[in-house]
């Protein structure tokens, strides 16, 4: 059975996917059709039910529950991960709602989160996460949120903290960030999925047995960062979570699509 799989290039998606999509452990039945891109477009293709099963945001979970399913394996939620709120210089919290601020792509949980901190701030500027910092840096933007492997590399470029985002959110709901999951279409038999759901585990499994070694599947993809900020990057968003929601992971779910439902962003 050929499935589409969509995920970033990011060291965490091909972490936890490299055993399954390379063939070092028993995929049967599944073959896939690989699709490697920015989660921002991931979100746009689930928006568009591009794709058999998807890396998305969980900011756009509530907008595609109609036509997919989220699988409990291959996400990334936790504590101390949220996204970053930065600027050039330090800036008053009570400034933040009338300047611009850059955020990675408008169905985000990096955008939710945002707003849950700062709801009076609507003069957003929408882009790829990678873009953000030099678009700080340049003044073209007041701050920006950033996500990924920036928050490892912000500082050595002379940019301040305003506020961890994720903490802001621990410290209102108390409950982990759901920050990025997997989904995959309803159309797809329930007992299919909850078999994809068990390779993704297994898969994850597989991979933290060779770990520290990197791959080359993971270092092809991370081409612009060290081993060091990789290490950091897989260390930060694949973790128990990863390997299945549980209770608190789903709660956390249902905490930001309640969240979401009476938000406006």
């Amino acid at each position: 059975m050929e499935l589409s799989l969509g995920f970033s290039p990011c060291p965490n998606d091909t972490f936890i996917f490299d055993a399954l999509v390379n063939g070092k452990l028993d995929a049967n039945p599944f073959t896939f059709r690989l699709y490697m891109e920015d989660v921002q477009t991931l979100n746009e293709w689930a928006l568009e039910g591009k794709l058999d099963c998807t890396k998305i945001s969980y900011g756009v979970l509530p907008l595609v529950l109609d036509q997919y399913r989220l699988l409990q394996s291959g996400g990334a939620l936790g504590t101390g991960v949220g996204p970053l709120l930065i600027s050039r210089k330090p800036i008053p919290l009570n400034d933040i709602d009338g300047l611009r601020i850059a955020i990675p792509g408008r169905h985000t949980t990096a955008n939710l989160l945002f707003s849950l901190a700062f709801p009076g701030a609507m003069n957003k500027e929408f882009m790829v996460f990678h873009e953000i910092e030099q678009a700080v840096i340049d003044g073209r933007v007041d701050a920006g949120v950033i996500i990924h492997e920036n928050r490892f590399t912000y500082q050595q470029k002379g940019l301040h903290k305003i506020m961890d985002l994720g903490e802001n959110w621990e410290a209102k709901l108390h409950c982990p960030i759901p920050l990025g999951g997997i989904v995959i279409k309803k159309s797809i038999a329930e007992d299919v999925a909850l078999q994809l759901e068990r390779l993704i585990t297994t898969s994850i499994e597989y991979n933290w047995k060779q770990y520290p070694q990197l791959s080359d599947f993971i270092r092809e993809h991370s081409q612009e960062m060290s081993e060091e900020v990789m290490r950091q990057h897989i260390n930060l968003y694949v973790n128990n979570y990863s390997l299945g929601l549980g209770e608190a992971g789903n709660k956390a779910v249902e905490q930001l699509l309640a969240l979401y439902a009476n938000m406006e962003m």
